[in-house]
């Protein structure tokens, strides 16, 4: 069993910085891959990034703003977003493929970003 809480979001101007947190329960050196993903109203959950072991994947759409990462020490999982635009609010989400299979079987209850105008 992996627990998932995600922290860090919030309300934004356009063109600001914000950095999201995972916090795993489990060590999280020991779970192949973790990824973003967001949801914003009236919109299916769309993926951001992910990193499984040492190797980064981003969507395209936040490519060179956004940066993914983890601390094992910590436990935790990152994403550092720059450069926010309003079409970047939604709620995000941390998840977890504990297997390595593929499939997210671990999801945290999402933190609110708000980007305005």
């Amino acid at each position: 069993q992996v627990q998932l809480v995600e922290s860090g979001g919030g309300l934004v101007q356009a063109g600001a910085s914000l950095r999201l947190s995972c916090a795993a329960s489990v060590r999280t050196v020991s779970i192949p891959q973790m990824g973003w993903f967001r949801q914003a109203p009236g919109k299916e959950r769309e993926f951001v990034a992910a990193i499984r072991w040492s190797a980064l994947y981003y969507a395209d759409f936040v490519k060179g703003r956004f940066t993914i990462s983890r601390d094992n020490a910590k436990n935790t999982l990152y994403l550092q977003m720059n450069s926010l635009k309003p079409e970047d609010t939604a709620i995000y989400y941390c998840a977890a493929d504990s297997a390595g299979m593929g499939k997210y079987d671990y999801w945290g209850q999402g933190t609110q970003v708000t980007v305005s105008s």
